[in-house]
């Protein structure tokens, strides 16, 4: 039982052993995830009917070719809003460890609001979120 104590105490020091219950969460969780994919897989019916195999999107049938050229300005749209969406999630740090940040962490976060919104106008002059062609 030595080793359950040490196992469990992890106020003793921060090393790779208070990393395994995690890892051993994550063991666990991607076995069962692929246990269930292979039951599906393996014992699920298999029936398949022309209604089944037909090109489904959305409910609508499917009109025209699906080989044509898409805007650009589209992707572009969805590669920024990934881009600001992530870079918000960096504010929950600060969120969370403002009063131990005190000032320096306020001057950071100013900073990188700056940053981002120097980012959003320079989009904005670039006419990068206009869509008429």
């Amino acid at each position: 039982m030595d080793w359950l104590h040490f196992l469990l105490d992890s106020t003793t020091s921060n090393n790779a052993t208070n990393y395994f219950p995690i890892a051993l969460q994550l063991i666990f969780a991607a076995g069962f995830v692929a246990t269930m994919i292979f039951l599906s897989s393996f014992i699920g019916p298999k029936r398949n009917t022309s209604d089944k195999l037909a090109n489904f999107e959305s409910g609508i049938d499917a009109v025209g070719n699906a080989r044509q050229p898409m805007s650009v300005k589209y992707f572009l749209v969805a590669i920024l809003f990934v881009l600001f969406d992530v870079e918000v999630i960096f504010f929950y740090p600060y969120a969370v460890n403002f009063r131990d940040l005190g000032w320096s962490g306020f001057t950071a976060v100013v900073m990188f609001v700056g940053f981002f919104l120097a980012g959003f106008i320079y989009i904005i002059k670039k006419g990068a979120l206009t869509w008429e062609d």
